[in-house]
């Protein structure tokens, strides 16, 4: 029993956290296949466009996200539609003896100024597709030109700020950064725990009782010289009641406990009742509260038995006076403090 149970609840916290880690690994891994799959760095980071000359080389899918700066943008007197929404205005730039035509969005062109003199968007690269192929024949109608004649003055590829799509893209990667914030501090924290189980959010709570480095160790001596009672997952020594459990770790001093009740539930599927669970509810000072779920009647009538000889001023059984009494008490405390 002692070799067994020596710093038996360190190393419980260390199983405990050394399962959770798996959550915040894989999900880190995700993010990063995520990160090289997907054009997230372009978005965040897009590469500056300073040659119009050929945008050819913008337009695939990973380095199509561009900052550039326009100068001379002229209005071509049409609109890009959908879902009966305006959401862009073609211009067109001249670049050399090329031209260049870019879609700007409602909110940066004023819904259609005849000319801007300079501005500087996030946008795309994309090749010409059937809404730019019906533009060109359009403009060479209006210009009285062949359409083969305006497609070879006019570059194949043009620029188009809404694809960029800044709000929706800023959103998402927000929330990549902030949930990958997460997952790493979570990381930290379970390998701080593993390292120091002192640190535990079980052991932190020690806190509200004395030092808790000194109270864990007095806890992991007296399981591991004459633990009083024990079941699968819960354990009474002379001071502690102590729960080690796949869900977590808890340790509340027995002098603490000021109610503890059971509560039964009744699982079944469809029609059919297949079994009853029994959860303990454990109510202590300084506004702790306990539960302990899943466990079988005659445990927790054992934990119940025990707990209330070695406490005589604990409270046993859920019912509407005892309930005021603990409330009683716990406002007294809460003034005293």
């Amino acid at each position: 029993m002692t070799e067994n149970l020596d710093h038996y609840i360190s190393k419980h916290i260390r199983r405990v956290y050394r399962r959770r880690l798996a959550s915040p690994i894989l999900y880190l891994v995700l993010l990063i296949v995520l990160w090289l799959l997907l054009p997230l760095q372009d978005i965040l980071l897009p590469e500056n466009l300073d040659n119009l000359d050929n945008l050819f080389a913008y337009s695939n899918a990973q380095s199509s996200y561009v900052n550039v700066k326009l100068h001379n943008l002229y209005f071509t007197g049409y609109t890009n539609k959908s879902w009966g929404q305006t959401n862009g205005y073609y211009y067109y730039t001249l670049q050399g003896k090329n031209c260049v035509i870019v879609l700007l969005s409602p909110r940066t062109c004023e819904e259609g100024l005849p000319q801007i003199e300079s501005v500087q968007v996030r946008a795309r690269v994309l090749k010409g597709d059937a809404t730019f192929n019906a533009l060109l024949e359009q403009l060479s109608q209006d210009l009285d030109w062949t359409k083969e004649g305006i497609s070879q003055k006019i570059s194949g590829y043009f620029i188009s700020e809404p694809a960029f799509r800044l709000i929706s893209s800023m959103f998402l990667i927000g929330i990549y950064f902030i949930t990958g914030t997460y997952a790493l501090f979570r990381l930290l924290l379970y390998i701080l725990y593993i390292c120091l189980p002192v640190f535990s959010p079980a052991c932190r709570k020690l806190r509200l009782f004395g030092k808790p480095s000194a109270l864990l160790a007095q806890a992991e001596e007296e399981l591991a010289t004459l633990p009083q009672l024990a079941t699968e997952d819960m354990f009474i020594t002379e001071h502690y009641f102590i729960v080690l459990a796949n869900y977590g770790v808890a340790i509340i001093p027995i002098q603490e406990i000021i109610w503890i009740y059971k509560y039964s539930t009744l699982h079944k599927l469809l029609w059919h009742h297949f079994s009853i669970s029994y959860t303990l509810h454990i109510t202590a000072n300084k506004h702790l509260y306990l539960q302990c779920p899943k466990n079988m009647k005659s445990d927790i009538d054992g934990i119940i038995d025990y707990l209330s000889e070695a406490n005589h001023e604990i409270l046993v059984g859920f019912n509407e006076e005892n309930r005021l009494k603990v409330k009683q008490k716990t406002r007294r405390l809460a003034k005293c403090e």
